[in-house]
């Protein structure tokens, strides 16, 4: 009979001084789930118990564990399958999973590591080398819910910065989504597209040193306004690239301003030498602006939008391939509003 997830009880960190986390033992055997509970409640953590992988999937998404301990063979949904669950999903695929059993041999090794397991142990295990895997994979976890926690006060300090201003509401947003669809209709892969959609929302952080008297002006900017206001991709790379999980995204932050004839900013790339991603961005960000009403224009037709797009194709400041392929969007209907 399956059981329901459960509980392990946790111990007082403060006179324990041992580390502290969430572990999710699954296992159809009661007895290896009493005795895994025991051995990791002893090093400090909260455990929590499955006894197969459909359950172990519902305890994720319920409890948000630090590190799954899985057994392999196990009726319902086995541990290789709910492993690749796990790593599938984005909310999920950065999940620690060691992967314990009694299987031997070469085939089932593989099976679990191109089921993206991050460890796969057979048993009997050796205890303390068990101890020490789920000591390194739970502070390996703890440095990426990190760095999510940086990356999450960076995207709340981009849309703080498009709150600034009335006009541009719902902005990065669009550009999240157009850049995404845009993407998928190039043929980029998955890495490249969770790049654009932080790259939607990021692209103009550095806007955050710029005084509102120069990001909200009303009127044509001054020579040395129009310099300053060229400062926020500079300053918007600055502010990520001290994160490693936004790496992808520099590019994009920096060079949505280029031109292919060289005419851009900050670094005047030409061709070639602008990002893929900076260059796709370029064009979503154009068709947005271009079809979004401001105090001082009215808002285009995504027709007038997309002639005006090929226009600058034609004059070098934008890559025609990519251009043609937003065009092809716009058609089909999926850059509506």
């Amino acid at each position: 009979m399956a059981m329901l997830p459960e509980r392990g009880r946790v111990p007082s960190m403060a006179t324990s001084g041992l580390p502290s986390g969430k572990v999710l033992v699954v296992d159809d055997e009661r007895a290896n789930i009493e005795v895994l509970t025991r051995m990791m409640t002893r090093e400090g953590y909260e455990v929590i118990s499955a006894s197969n992988g459909e359950l172990a999937l519902a305890a994720v998404a319920r409890y948000r564990p630090d590190l799954v301990l899985m057994d392999v063979n196990m009726p319902v949904v086995n541990g290789f399958e709910a492993c690749r669950q796990l790593k599938r999903e984005t909310a999920t695929r950065l999940l620690p999973v060691i992967l314990l059993t009694g299987l031997a041999a070469t085939e089932d090794r593989l099976r679990g590591i191109e089921a993206g397991a991050d460890d796969f142990l057979s048993k009997p295990f050796a205890v303390d080398e068990l101890r020490a895997r789920v000591r390194s994979l739970t502070r390996l976890k703890r440095y990426t819910d990190e760095l999510e926690s940086a990356e999450s006060v960076i995207l709340s300090l981009a849309l703080t910065i498009e709150a600034r201003d009335p006009c541009t509401g719902g902005h990065c947003e669009r550009l999240a989504r157009y850049a995404v669809a845009l993407g998928a209709q190039l043929g980029l892969d998955e890495e490249q597209q969770i790049a654009l959609h932080r790259g939607g929302f990021l692209h103009d952080v550095g806007k955050v040193g710029i005084p509102d008297a120069v990001l909200l002006k009303a009127g044509a900017l001054t020579e040395a306004e129009a310099l300053l206001m060229r400062q926020h991709p500079i300053i918007g790379d600055a502010l990520c690239g001290q994160m490693r999980s936004l790496q992808a995204v520099r590019p994009i932050v920096r060079h949505h301003h280029e031109r292919q004839d060289g005419s851009g900013y900050p670094d005047g790339l030409r061709g070639d030498a602008i990002p893929w991603l900076a260059a796709v961005i370029s064009v979503v960000d154009s068709y947005d602006a271009m079809t979004t009403e401001r105090p001082y224009k009215r808002a285009k037709t995504p027709d007038q939008a997309c002639a005006e797009l090929r226009d600058e194709a034609r004059k070098g400041w934008k890559h025609p391939t990519i251009v043609e392929a937003l065009i092809d969007l716009e058609l089909s209907g999926v850059l509506a509003r």
